[in-house]
């Protein structure tokens, strides 16, 4: 072992060898880095499935929503699905038409039966989509209601 030692009879010693210091914990580095199982790391996705299902019918002049005494939604004469999922597909459908180069007219045809809520969701999903062309359809039917 190389260790210095002080110039003069009782001097503190100056410098420590610390190789075998460096040794040692080499060792227990690599016996710990041998012991240590692996870490396996997994997220859990939720990926899509592909589905062959046609495109969603969208015309390129012109969209309506209608509704039926039910509170079914309908797109182009096709019913979307009920409840949540239905507002979200119009919301995909609005979604895909601003996109379009020449965005389409969007008009709503409501059935007189059908429960203001129904409408109220609709008519806030298109709302939020920030439709640009949008107008009420049939609205003559009513002109003599009151």
């Amino acid at each position: 072992m190389a260790m210095s030692a002080g110039t003069a009879e009782g001097e503190p010693m100056m410098d420590i060898n610390t190789t075998p210091l460096i040794d040692v914990m080499l060792v227990l580095l690599i016996m710990f880095i041998i012991t240590i199982p692996p870490q396996t790391h997994a997220v859990k996705l939720d990926l899509p499935v592909p589905n062959n299902a046609p495109p969603p019918p969208i015309l390129p002049t012109k969209n309506t929503i209608s509704t039926d005494a039910a509170g079914s939604i309908f797109w182009n004469g096709q019913p979307l699905p009920a409840g949540e999922a239905g507002l979200v597909t119009l919301r995909q459908y609005l979604d895909l038409t601003k996109n379009m180069p020449d965005e389409p007219e969007l008009h709503l045809l409501p059935d007189p039966q059908t429960r203001y809520d129904t409408i109220d969701n609709i008519l806030a999903v298109v709302k939020k989509s920030q439709v640009g062309k949008f107008g009420f359809e049939g609205n003559e039917r009513y002109a003599n209601a009151f």
